[in-house]
């Protein structure tokens, strides 16, 4: 699967030409999931204001020409639905100014998430969501996932990682209300299942659903940790979710993550056998053959590749050679295919 990766190109949220290039070159290139990237439910729902939406009908056209050219590539098209919450409302990461921007540079006010908490002494202080206001959270969730369906998409992720809105409320460093969405496990899951409940319900049931968690956040004992995630993929998984994607961090800026080769597969492992649910895993998975290795061990259902395609958007066609393994490329590529007469 192609992991979800921002590119902060868009105007407006509208989908562009380099969307469909960006995209339609890993379907070309073999991806057997094509997973847009985090796409905001709500004009105040993003990182920044370049990026992707979801937010109003006239975003679907172009979406869907989007969805159906990765389908037409023989790879299933999904699209991650998404709220920045307290990390809204920034410049984008290569930018020379870093933080919050503000109305000159197209930001807005106010940003919102579970409390007035900022992520960082240059993000925004956010404004606490009001229970009217939750409600109003779930709704642009449920509207999203509609608009997703009518554009072709056949798998919709819901984005519960990464600092952002849902893993917000699941945190204890940024949730600290004192009402049913705070304090207590239970409550702080409140929202993030609402959501789910709620997309599932109009998602048809033959159509997979997708959570990415940020499986920990790297500081215990105050942050969300591994076995809250696992509590958590349980109960996700009675609820209609069929595949836990399992990232993690992003909860604060001073985290220290030991990032290496597959550093996050033991997540996707317990989650995967402790919760008796589908996971994928992403994180440093750069090699055809440890990629296959851990699918042939068992530690996850599907491989979430990232970066690596971003180096290279046909590393399946790449890997499935290494791997001495028959896959089909374009019949428009079948003179540079191992086997030409095994085209789609």
């Amino acid at each position: 699967m192609v992991s979800p990766m921002c590119q902060y190109s868009y105007e407006d949220g509208f989908s562009n030409d380099w969307h469909l290039v960006h995209l339609g070159s890993r379907a070309v290139g073999g991806a057997g999931i094509v997973m847009v990237e985090a796409t905001a439910i709500e004009a105040r729902g993003r990182i920044t204001p370049q990026d992707l939406g979801i937010w109003k009908d006239e975003h679907i056209p172009n979406l869907q020409r989007v969805a159906k050219f990765i389908e037409s590539q023989g790879a299933v098209p999904g699209i991650q639905l998404a709220h920045a919450g307290r990390k809204a409302s920034t410049f984008r990461p290569w930018d020379v100014r870093k933080g919050a921007c503000d109305g000159k540079d197209g930001g807005w006010r106010p940003v919102v998430a579970p409390s007035p908490t900022p992520f960082a002494d240059n993000y925004v202080l956010p404004e606490a969501l009001s229970i009217d206001g939750i409600k109003g959270m779930m709704d642009s969730f449920v509207k999203a996932a509609e608009r997703a369906l009518r554009a072709g998409f056949r798998i919709v992720e819901i984005h519960c990682a990464h600092g952002y809105l849902l893993h917000e409320f699941l945190s204890p460093i940024a949730n600290k209300r004192t009402d049913m969405y705070g304090g207590s496990f239970e409550n702080r899951i409140r929202l993030p299942l609402e959501v789910v409940r709620a997309v599932r319900n109009v998602w048809p049931e033959h159509l997979p659903v997708f959570t990415r968690i940020s499986s920990t956040d790297w500081l215990e004992p105050e942050g969300w940790a591994l076995e809250q995630s696992v509590k958590l993929a349980r109960i996700l998984k009675k609820e209609g979710i069929d595949l836990i994607d399992c990232s993690s961090g992003g909860m604060v800026p001073y985290a220290k993550i030991p990032a290496g080769p597959g550093y996050q597969v033991s997540f996707s492992e317990r989650i995967h056998k402790e919760a008796d649910i589908m996971t994928g895993t992403v994180g440093i998975i750069t090699h055809a053959m440890q990629a296959e290795t851990i699918l042939l061990s068992g530690q996850a259902s599907v491989i979430i590749i990232a970066r690596q395609f971003l180096r290279d958007p046909y590393w399946p066609l790449h890997a499935a050679a290494e791997l001495k393994e028959e896959i089909e490329w374009p019949c428009q590529y079948h003179l540079a295919s191992p086997t030409p007469e095994h085209c789609r």
